[in-house]
This record gives structure tokens, sequence and C-alpha cells, in this order.
């Protein structure tokens, strides 16, 4: 992919997965920046494509091979609510979901965002465009556009000019995996990524990688003083490893 700040940690993490597990895999980024729909029938195909990361849905784990450690622990599931500045006062007085539900969010058309929203009965507008989503904001053709704590600190300062801020008081939450999946012909290439990840977790260095990409906007995002919406997600595959605590991101450790 090209140089996004989205995708800095998966790329440094599957560095040191791939060192851990003592592999010859030597990852290179993809210099094409597609949509995500392009990236995972390109992987599908094994057309010039090895690995990627990206949100975990049933769908997607019965056409590729899934490494089923939720890289980020879960982060992309915690949603803060991007607003227009003007806005602030009008979202400051909302504290339910469906107080929410009939304002306009706005998500990926190829995002599995877009179906969980929908099925949680929230009115959702399907955009092709990454970063036209922000100008819709901008321009009110929707009120909000709920981004992962883990990305939109981010966004906040590249798109400055758009005048945005996050909505004080609410969080989103939906169980949402974000795996490393691989091209169904490569299982080698994807035990080599899941050895060498939970060699990273017993030693603590996935935690270290973790904590030096992501505590900066956890701390800002407060989320002890905000009122978590909690989400149905009914598209996960049955092998979601919901159960185990460990693999998840807990408010209340910070980790």
């Amino acid at each position: 992919m090209l140089d996004d700040p989205r995708g800095h940690y998966p790329i440094a993490l599957l560095h040191l997965a791939l060192e851990k597990s003592a592999s010859h895999y030597k990852p290179e980024p993809s210099k094409r920046d597609q949509a995500q729909w392009r990236t995972l029938r390109q992987l599908e195909s094994g057309n010039g494509m090895d690995v990627v990361w990206t949100f975990a849905s049933a769908e997607r784990e019965q056409k590729l091979l899934p490494v089923r450690i939720p890289i980020d622990r879960g982060l992309l599931g915690w949603r803060l609510l991007l607003i227009r500045q003007q806005d602030a006062g009008r979202f400051a007085g909302i504290t339910t979901a469906a107080q929410l539900q009939p304002l306009r969010a706005v998500q990926g058309h190829d995002w599995p965002d877009l179906p969980i929203l929908q099925h949680n009965q929230f009115n959702v507008t399907p955009s092709t465009y990454y970063h036209g989503m922000f100008a819709m904001l901008q321009l009110g053709r929707v009120d909000y556009f709920p981004r992962s704590l883990s990305e939109i600190q981010s966004e906040l300062q590249t798109k400055a000019r758009h005048h945005l801020a996050i909505a004080d008081n609410l969080v989103l939450y939906y169980p949402a995996p974000l795996y490393y999946f691989v091209n169904p012909d490569r299982p080698q290439l994807a035990q080599a990524i899941e050895q060498g990840l939970r060699l990273a977790m017993h030693d603590g260095s996935m935690q270290q990688l973790f904590l030096q990409h992501f505590a900066g906007a956890i701390a800002q995002a407060e989320l002890a003083k905000r009122r978590v919406i909690r989400l149905n997600n009914p598209f996960l595959h049955p092998d979601t490893p919901l159960q185990d605590d460990s693999l998840w991101f807990n408010p209340e450790l910070g980790y």
C-alpha cells in the first residue's frame, strides 16, 4: 500500500511476527492504492498479493485464509464519532443508540462496518471513496463518521482543513477482529505469521509495539468518561476467539 498512517502498525507487526518465527519471508508493501474489495479479490486469486490485514467477517474467512489473532486487540471496533466542529453541542445531548440511529452516518460501501450498523438500525450512507467521506461530512451530507480510536487522531490532523471534531461523550463498540489474511494457497505463510504473533505475545514484544503505536490515542480517547453504546455483530465467523480475553483490548487496563 501507499504510505498511510493506518498501515504503520500492521506492517511493523508483520515484520516482527516473521522475525520471531525465523521464517525466510520478507514482506514488501504493495505500491498500489485500491479499493478494499479489489485488494481482497487480488489476494484470493493470488495475483501479486500474499497477505493483507482487514476487518474479519464470516464471508471473508470462507474465501481467504485467516490468522485468527486480532492484531490490534479489537481497537477497530471502538468507534468515536467524527463530527463537524459546529455540531459539538448537538451531539452533547445524545446518550442512547435510539437518539443516534436516525442521524446519518457514512461508511465505506465494502466495509464490514456498513452491514453491522445497518443491522443495528443505524441510518448509514455508503461511499466508495475514503477521502470523499470526510468531504461528505464537512458539507453536511452526513452527520457523523464513526472511526476507530486507533485511526481518528491521525485523521483529524490530516483532514484539518475540514474543520472536524470528535463527539465528546460517546463511543460505539462492536467486536471487530482485524486479522492478517493470507492467500489460501500459502498455508505455510499463515502458519509462520501465527507462530510469530504468538511468540511476540508471549515475550511481550507485541504489547510493547501495540503501546508504542496506540497508547497516546487510547489516553486521548478518555474512554472512562464516555457512554459505551454496544452493538451486535452477527457477521463474525463461529471460530472468532471472542472468549479469549487475552486477545482483546480492555479499557480498564489500557491494553
